[in-house]
């Protein structure tokens, strides 16, 4: 539990410079399973969902598993506008099989609660400059946009029913704590690259260490690929799963997805196919500016506050 109190107490004492993580466009943690450095937000209220077709199968063990589960993910922003709650809820419905014994497994697999919170972004008050006497030299790549955001994760998940759905007869434990290291790189080609690093369950028997790599492209104002790998690795379990997929936007506020996750080995044997939806409410959203405006700036932003009832304009540029 010291670790978990350490990253909490960190996302309070990191930074006390607010700046821009909204966007005019809803940014989903779907339908990948990796989790962006950025938050949506101050005011901002996000939820993600989604239902996936489970189909297990052991070679050594001989069982199979097969049915849906269904996931559900609400991320607020709050306090500050780099930190962000999410929960997190995993229902399973499926039908287990191992010989001629037959079991009906139904309920909440997990839920998990969170903070979130974006300790680094290399692009606030960074300004490229410009050369008014080279064409070439403007356009070059700028080697800055390498440089990763980071951001800190820790939460716990209650195990609600942890014998149902364990892959071990051991106790796991009603509370397992969760903390994760996030990076975000922003790459040419409309390409961004998530890494998580994360130990899951910390302390109880079934802690996990793993990892999520995602790329995702957009490749129009409307669709967005990735392609995913996520490892896993414990005393009991560990796997390779390898994810790719879809998302169409359908409106400033609303996305929907579609994937496919396929692991490298039969013991066990996985596929899942998904489908899901993300929707963002962000009317009590007012703006915090990236950087402090020029003076020339700051009587035309008053004047347009007043314009528009005291709530500034959303701009462009918010990340």
């Amino acid at each position: 539990m010291k670790l978990i109190h350490l990253i909490v107490f960190s996302l309070f004492i990191l930074s006390t410079t607010s700046f821009a993580q909204y966007t005019d466009d809803i940014n989903s943690n779907r339908p990948g399973n990796s989790m962006s450095a950025f938050s949506v937000g101050k005011t901002v209220l996000q939820v993600e969902t989604g239902v996936n077709y489970i189909n297990e199968s052991h070679s050594i063990l001989g069982y199979t598993a097969k049915g849906y589960s269904a996931d559900l993910t609400m991320r607020y922003g709050f306090f500050r506008e780099q930190l962000e709650a999410v929960v997190n809820f995993n229902f399973q419905n499926d039908c287990y099989n191992l010989d001629t014994i037959g079991i009906h497994r139904r309920g909440i697999k997990t839920s998990t609660f969170g903070l979130k919170y974006l300790i680094y972004d290399p692009m606030k008050n960074y300004e490229k400059k410009i050369d008014v006497k080279s064409w070439k030299a403007n356009h070059k790549y700028d080697w800055h946009s390498l440089i990763p955001s980071v951001g800190v994760y820790a939460g716990f998940n209650i195990n609600s029913n942890k014998e149902l759905f364990a892959r071990t007869n051991q106790a796991i434990g009603t509370f397992g704590p969760k903390a994760m290291v996030i990076t975000q790189n922003i790459l040419p080609r409309s390409c961004v690259l998530i890494t998580n690093v994360f130990m899951d369950q910390y302390g109880t028997s079934m802690q996990t260490l793993g990892y999520v790599v995602t790329l995702t492209k957009g490749f129009n104002d409307h669709w967005t690929g990735f392609i995913e790998n996520r490892g896993l690795k414990n005393d009991y379990y560990s796997d390779g799963i390898f994810t790719g997929g879809a998302a169409y936007l359908l409106s400033n506020n609303l996305q929907i997805d579609a994937s496919v996750s396929r692991n490298y080995k039969d013991t066990p044997k996985l596929l899942y196919v998904g489908l899901g939806a993300s929707w963002r409410f962000d009317g009590n959203y007012d703006e915090v500016l990236y950087r402090s405006p020029k003076k020339e700036d700051k009587k035309d932003n008053s004047k347009k506050s007043k314009d528009k009832g005291g709530k500034s304009k959303k701009r462009k540029d918010a990340v």
